[in-house]
């Protein structure tokens, strides 16, 4: 079999198996079958293979295969868990392949990330032990909270780190913005629609907010995009409020998502924020408004990777002819959690 068929025929069985993280989905199949899955392909190597939960029924795998002794430890990081899939349910289980390509849930985003590590562990394994050992995680959630990769963080060491997400394979990744899940929440009166002198319309008083925030977006966070970075991650996600039609609603809840780049946290977004409530009392001197953070995820910028990025260079000039590009993301990977 050649390389190219053992990548394909283990990507399309990983990619058939539902993965789907229930942090995002609640009715989501989670980690536990795949996990499984990628354990027993990895039963018939020289490993220490085990799973570990990061939280019930969530498991992660890890895989150690022993130096000699004397070298750095190095892990390598992927995350076989996926979004949802409900709008191409009737095809997204069953890997297509279109010319060089394969189309599935999943395929890109990790589950050839899982792929890849899988498959250079097992040449590992055939070769000439290096000093130090090499660790395989791949982890639950990483599309949710990343419960898998904090839960590892958190029990095992490493001396450096790749953490494999999609890209090309002429660039790597040493910068990511961080991010924030917020909810803005704006305060009304409830009152019959027939008593208006009653009531204080808090969807008209969200629609304000909503207009100011796009106004910073546009004018602030567009016109200054930070090299490597790219402009700061910004958009409305979700919203709610109201009770029924008869009725001023007492309250509305937006959902947002917002970046933060390097040396940024996610304290001085919400003092943004805040300072958009102050512009909307322009407009109305009655808004009553807050800010609850839902998860904060710190920037990411590559520290002490010297060494590990003069091998991939020295890799890339032998596959390419030329060394990696070192760029930025402007979204968020798990490099953040196991840089800190």
């Amino acid at each position: 079999m050649t390389t190219i068929d053992a990548v394909e025929t283990l990507l399309t069985r990983l990619v058939a198996i539902d993965s789907v993280t229930p942090w995002l989905v609640p009715t989501g199949a989670g980690e536990a079958q795949v996990a499984r899955f990628i354990a027993d392909w990895l039963a018939d190597l020289p490993l220490e293979v085990a799973l570990e939960e990061a939280a019930p029924g969530r498991p992660n795998v890890v895989a150690r295969l022993r130096g000699t002794g004397g070298g750095p430890a190095l892990l390598l990081n992927a995350h076989h868990d996926t979004v949802g899939y409900d709008n191409w349910r009737d095809r997204a289980l069953v890997a297509e392949r279109r010319d060089d390509r394969l189309i599935g849930l999943g395929t890109a985003d990790d589950k050839a990330g899982v792929a890849a590590c899988l498959l250079a562990l097992r040449e590992l394994c055939a070769g000439p032990r290096l000093r130090g050992d090499v660790v395989l995680v791949t982890v639950a959630d990483e599309e949710g909270a990343s419960i898998g990769t904090a839960h590892h963080v958190a029990t095992h060491t490493a001396d450096a780190c790749i953490v494999v997400e999609p890209n090309d394979s002429r660039r790597v990744y040493v910068q990511s913005q961080g991010f924030g899940w917020i909810d803005i929440t704006v305060h009304g009166r409830a009152a019959h629609g027939s008593a208006p002198e009653a009531g204080i319309d808090a969807v008209v008083r969200m629609a304000e907010v909503v207009r100011s925030l796009h106004r910073r977006d546009v004018e602030v966070y567009g016109a200054g995009p930070v090299p490597f970075n790219g402009r700061t991650v910004f958009h409305t996600s979700t919203i709610r409020g109201g009770t029924d039609y008869a009725t001023y609603p007492a309250s509305a809840v937006l959902g947002i998502e917002i970046g933060t780049q390097p040396g940024e946290r996610l304290a001085d977004r919400v003092r943004e924020i805040e300072a958009t409530f102050e512009e909307v009392r322009r407009v109305f001197p009655d808004l009553r408004a807050e800010v609850d953070v839902r998860l904060e995820r710190f920037p990411f910028v590559a520290e002490g990777h010297e060494r590990l990025l003069a091998c991939a260079d020295a890799a890339a000039m032998e596959v390419h002819g030329a060394p990696l590009e070192q760029i930025g993301f402007n979204a968020w990977a798990d490099a953040a959690l196991v840089q800190a």
